[in-house]
């Protein structure tokens, strides 16, 4: 079946989370990042991502900025550096502010030109992904920007999935669903999505019960798969 849909995971997928910390490690003024940076965004990310599956699992909700926030803190304490309210506060702004992968740009120009539908479906705030799209320049290749906060629950929740349904109708072998976890790209597949993995790391397939359709390296071929 053909596919008409295209949908993207923002964070780490379009959009590159250690750009923030390997931006301020290059600044003078946070010189004491030099050494650690690539262990702040490693756990940035890595506690982000724990403590959204562990406010699903508990439902105790809150928005992406709280999470990522409480994420960075962990980070920067596992690092010695949580005194540092300066730097703090430059690693929280620059996030606002991630630069696309390279190849993400043309990807979408390519999709948008062979008519198919493109939106981002993502843990993100609607302020985030409003703020993210528009520092990259992303905003002209999308057609919505889709948030777990109407629905109030964070991926793999099956609801989260639902809203790709609700806003542009279709059947689910219809949808090209990308990301660059390999557990949402998974739990993707168990929906009825055809997936793409991200997979930049070069990480194994998580074990568990649905595998994505596709693993790739980067973002360049998804426009080939989608038949663009």
């Amino acid at each position: 079946m053909p596919i008409t849909t295209c949908i993207f995971d923002a964070y780490g997928t379009l959009f590159d989370v250690s750009a923030a910390a390997r931006q301020a490690a290059a600044e003078p003024d946070h010189a004491a990042l030099a050494d650690h940076w690539p262990a702040v965004a490693a756990n940035w990310r890595l506690k982000q991502l724990q403590y959204s599956w562990l406010r699903a699992i508990t439902g105790e909700h809150t928005d992406f900025w709280q999470v990522t926030q409480d994420g960075l803190d962990w980070a920067l304490e596992a690092q010695g550096l949580d005194g540092d309210a300066a730097l703090r506060e430059r690693l929280l702004a620059l996030y606002w502010e991630l630069s696309a992968y390279p190849e993400v740009p043309e990807m979408l120009r390519a999709l948008k030109a062979a008519g198919k539908n493109c939106a981002i479906l993502s843990n993100g705030s609607p302020a985030m992904l409003d703020a993210a799209v528009a520092s990259a320049g992303l905003g002209d290749w999308l057609d919505d920007l889709l948030s777990v906060e109407s629905v109030g629950i964070f991926k793999p929740a099956p609801q989260v999935y639902d809203l790709v349904e609700e806003r542009f109708g279709g059947l689910r072998e219809e949808v090209l669903f990308v990301s660059s976890n390999g557990w949402d790209a998974a739990a993707a597949a168990g929906y009825g999505f055809t997936t793409a993995w991200a997979n930049r790391g070069g990480e194994p397939v998580d074990r568990l019960p649905a595998r994505p359709h596709h693993v790739l390296s980067d973002l360049t071929a998804i426009a080939g798969l989608a038949g663009a």
